[in-house]
């Protein structure tokens, strides 16, 4: 069977000289010349394959696509984690307690305005381009390095982990700041900072310049296995659904959600600890006695369990699963159909 222009396959193999055969034996007629029909094949059968951008595609290629990625996974999802802040909140006011998501963001709407769930996304998508861009660069040029050591140049589960893996730590590196410390004070219940300046002045000036990475390694010890969960997932599952790795919308949305899903349900122990981190609860932490500021994932674990017990750690896993879901699905989709844009533009310039 042949294979549309929208289903462009890593799978695809065959020999020059067998298209060269078939191209002989057809009858003459309307179409391409020979020369093309072999053209093809042979493009197929180099290592630029859709499964990882051509090798000509220049660093800004690389940083562009995940710039785009990363600004329209955050910016879409942008209430949903504001939700998600606020239910992992420990010690929250009687006011913004939630049962569900829903329930969270009509009644945040409702009493606080229209824009309130959006209050910080400017920062964040300020952060999300760069760290994108960084993120995405590093993993392509890991992932291919690794794979070529360990498989030869096939698909690696170990070295996609991996390089999703070292690829967070440029990735935080950006992020932590405007992600975790600003956008977070600023989605909370009563924020005092009327805006993201001023919220980013006060911290510095009260707190030091050491507050904005004071989550930093607890973020990289979440996003680490964050991240290895995810691409193992989302690699294992297109296994399964589009095992030919074509260029498949439906796959690469349905697996990024399931990945993101597994991934944001491991890891919402260690979420719920950064968030006490980055907002530095001042009720809750009285109420365990903590004067000053709380570091360190050590603390943050025993305050987290002296304020909710072994549930305490999953306040707020049904709003980060629903974040998550469309979040990685996004991701996903917006770099795969990047990718497969530059690799159809590259095959057609050879052919």
């Amino acid at each position: 069977t042949g294979t549309s222009p929208m289903e462009l396959s890593c799978g695809v193999g065959g020999s020059a000289t067998a298209a060269a055969a078939a191209a002989a034996a057809a009858p003459a007629g309307p179409g391409p010349p020979p020369s093309a029909l072999t053209s093809v094949p042979q493009a197929m059968e180099s290592d630029d394959e859709y499964e990882s951008l051509p090798s000509g595609a220049s660093l800004g290629t690389h940083m562009m696509a995940g710039a785009v990625a990363g600004i329209m996974e955050h910016s879409v999802m942008y209430p949903v984690d504001s939700v998600k802040t606020r239910m992992q909140s420990l010690q929250p006011d009687p006011k913004a307690q939630y049962r569900s998501v829903y329930e969270a963001l009509k009644k945040i709407v409702l009493t606080e305005g229209f824009w309130r769930p959006l209050r910080g996304i400017n920062v964040t998508m300020l952060g999300a381009g760069p760290a994108h861009a960084m993120y995405f660069a590093c993993y392509e040029k890991m992932k291919k390095s690794l794979s070529d050591t360990l498989q030869h140049g096939g698909n690696s589960h170990l070295a996609n982990g991996i390089a999703g893996s070292v690829a967070t730590l440029l990735h935080d590196a950006v992020m932590n700041p405007a992600e975790a410390v600003v956008k977070q004070r600023m989605q909370m219940f009563n924020s005092p900072y009327p805006s993201v300046l001023a919220c980013v002045r006060t911290v510095q000036r009260t707190e030091g310049f050491g507050a904005f990475y004071r989550s930093y390694t607890t973020q990289l010890t979440m996003n680490i296995p964050f991240q290895a969960i995810h691409f193992i997932t989302y690699e294992f599952m297109q296994e399964h659904i589009n095992p030919h790795r074509d260029y498949n919308p439906r796959s690469h949305i349905v697996s990024g959600a399931v990945a993101g899903a597994v991934a944001a349900a491991a890891t919402t122990p260690l979420d719920v600890c950064k968030t006490l981190l980055n907002t530095q609860e001042n009720v809750a932490l009285s109420s365990v006695n903590i004067s000053g500021h709380l570091s360190g994932m050590v603390n943050a674990f025993k305050t987290v369990y002296q304020l909710g017990g072994v549930w305490g750690y999953f306040r707020g896993v049904q709003a980060r699963v629903i974040y998550q879901m469309p979040s990685t699905a996004i991701a996903w989709s917006v770099y795969e159909f990047f990718k497969y844009l530059l690799t159809k533009h590259k095959l057609e310039k050879r052919t």
